[in-house]
């Protein structure tokens, strides 16, 4: 059915209707602009939550379990939900919001443009039915007037006394008067087939047209209603996967949570090391008044060490109450700041916390010294290119980094030499009591006997293949053990800096560290190549060849024209047994699927 048609007499209700149809479209769109508004505020606060629950790097310890270690992991997730639904506010705001502002603005000027154009046929039309009254009314006054000088004619004529000059007057204007109202018959005539016409067309073709593309522009704004509602619906659609797959995730962190294993990592976490204390000895009051005078001499000296040394972790650790008061001001350690120094062997926690502290501080040390040899190496090939090329830059601009560089990496080598040692006594210390462990506070930080100095020099000897280590353990036993009353290696021990033996023995086992401790380890071999032609080494870094020599591949070209490589048969003579050369003068002769260790 047509507007044009059904509607025709219906002008004032369409354009109200037509009103408030796209009054409703702008209600939609500011619907979901507020929807918009919403998931990208809710997007925001989730992403606010779970940032804010997220552990701190102070917190980190305490996220080792499992249920810690989920929850983690659903904070994760629910951060990718928060993206989801940041998608969804986006995909509405451009694809949607965006449209329908567009949409609501082209449908007021076209409805406008519409109802100006009714307005106009409805005026022509108006104008025509105004012109056809007025020559009607003309009309009608045009025949009264001749009827009326007619009839003035006929009595004049019929009248005798009048002459024959008044009724020829009459006569005449009856005549005028008849001219006239034909002329306004005629016009009205004329005015209303125009009319006629007119109206015919206004209500059979002009208005129906104007009715039918208000009603196409309104089947229109309900048509874009319905595709943006299934748009909107679409676009929250394509997320669901993601979503579920979000909800997924937390469903697998929560399967994941493992009691028993929260229970192991409890005891691996909290667990010192020691064994329990044993039975409490029976004291014979009798026996001890014969022995006072033995015991008030020995007691004092004990006292101190037994009352000095608590291990964190312990039972009696916690019983080590601080002064307080004015008296607390002047205390040996002053600690301003109020927190607890640690010291950098880990001594004051049991033996196997110890023992973990000091293997991940060996695992971020020898991170760091693999970072700064790559950062060496890089420095040194920097500084072959701009010796070969000096276009490019200045080589001695690069040497004070090196510079740099080296002393880094004597810095980070000498404390993964002391915390090898300290692992060295941590492992080879046993665990059997507290009180062994506080008796032996007063002894070396590095070495808790004589026997461990020579475990680990006999150990490292054998590691880096070096005979000569064994000698100077062998020596340093016999220098060590000839010292002192008694023959117990404590006993050389316990004296303190200002004793000999302490501090040659100090003095030998860092004379001896330089030379136990090692070098990095060396890279893996990742082939074997030829020298097509000799080269001389010409710069820091690199190495000579001779023609046909064959040598392994340790690190391919990495486009600065330089390949690393290492002599099959180094000898202990050859200063450089392993560097760089020009990648033009090796032929690859061999590349292994996997690097082979040395």
């Amino acid at each position: 059915m047509s507007w044009g048609t059904e509607l025709w007499d219906q002008y004032d209700q369409l354009h109200v209707h037509t009103q408030k149809g796209i009054e409703f479209l702008e209600k939609y769109g500011h619907f979901v602009d507020a929807r918009t508004k919403i998931e990208q505020e809710y997007a925001s606060k989730l992403r606010r939550l779970a940032r804010n629950y997220l552990p701190k790097k102070k917190e980190e310890d305490d996220y080792q379990f499992t249920a810690t270690k989920a929850f983690k992991l659903m904070l994760n997730e629910i951060n990718d939900l928060a993206g989801q639904h940041e998608v969804i506010a986006e995909n509405l705001s451009t694809a949607v919001v965006s449209d329908l502002t567009t949409l609501v603005k082209s449908m007021k000027d076209d409805r406008r443009k519409f109802l100006q154009e009714g307005a106009r046929l409805q005026a022509q039309l108006t104008l025509s039915l105004t012109t056809l009254a007025k020559t009607k009314e003309k009309y009608e006054k045009a025949f009264g007037a001749s009827e009326r000088a007619q009839d003035a004619y006929n009595k004049a004529d019929a009248d005798l006394n009048l002459s024959r000059a008044d009724v020829e007057k009459q006569r005449m204007t009856s005549n005028i008067k008849r001219q006239q109202m034909d002329d306004s018959k005629n016009e009205y005539a004329n005015q209303l087939q125009k009319t006629n016409e007119l109206q015919k067309l206004y209500y059979t073709k002009l208005m129906p047209a104007v009715f039918q593309s208000l009603q196409d522009m309104d089947e229109k704004r309900v048509k874009c209603i319905q595709n943006f509602m299934r748009k909107s619906a679409q676009t929250e659609q394509d997320v669901l996967p993601i979503i579920a797959q979000c909800l997924e995730g937390i469903q697998r962190c929560t399967d994941a949570m493992d009691e028993k294993e929260d229970s192991l990592l409890v005891i691996e976490k909290y667990k010192s090391g020691f064994l329990p204390p044993g039975d409490i000895p029976f004291e014979d009051l009798s026996t001890v008044e014969s022995g006072s005078v033995s015991s008030s001499t020995t007691t004092p000296q004990n006292t101190p060490s037994e009352k000095k040394t608590s291990i964190l972790g312990t039972i009696t650790g916690g019983k080590i109450k601080k002064r307080s008061g004015l008296l607390g001001i002047f205390g040996q350690n002053k600690n301003l700041s109020g927190i607890a120094l640690q010291e950098d062997d880990f001594s004051e926690l049991p033996p196997n916390q110890r023992r973990k502290k000091l293997q991940s501080k060996l695992d971020e040390l020898t991170a760091k010294i693999s970072q700064e040899t790559g950062a060496r190496d890089g420095l040194m090939k920097m500084k072959t290119v701009y010796e070969a090329n000096p276009a490019l830059g200045d080589p001695m601009s690069i040497q004070g980094q090196l510079t740099e560089n080296g002393q880094r990496l004597d810095k980070l080598r000498s404390d993964l030499r002391r915390y090898q040692a300290w692992l060295e006594e941590a492992e080879g210390s046993p665990a059997s009591t507290l009180s062994s462990r506080t008796n032996g506070a007063g002894s070396s930080p590095r070495r808790s006997s004589v026997s461990d100095e020579v475990e680990s020099l006999s150990r490292s000897a054998s590691d880096s293949s070096v005979n000569h280590h064994k000698n100077t353990a062998g020596s340093l036993v016999s220098s060590l053990t000839s010292h002192g009353s008694s023959n117990s290696p404590e006993s050389c021990l316990s004296l303190g800096p200002g004793g000999t033996e302490g501090g040659n023995f100090q003095d030998i086992d860092d004379a001896d560290a330089d030379e136990e401790f090692f070098e990095p380890e060396p890279l893996p071999v990742l082939g074997r190549c030829t020298a097509l032609y000799t080269f001389q080494a010409s710069s820091e870094g690199s190495i000579a060849l001779e023609e046909g020599e064959e040598l392994w591949l340790i690190e391919t070209d990495q486009g600065d024209g330089w390949t690393r490589v290492r002599r099959l048969n180094p000898s202990h003579l050859d200063p450089m047994p392993e560097g760089f050369v020009p990648t033009s003068y090796i032929d690859t002769t061999e590349m292994f699927e996997q690097p082979q260790p040395v």
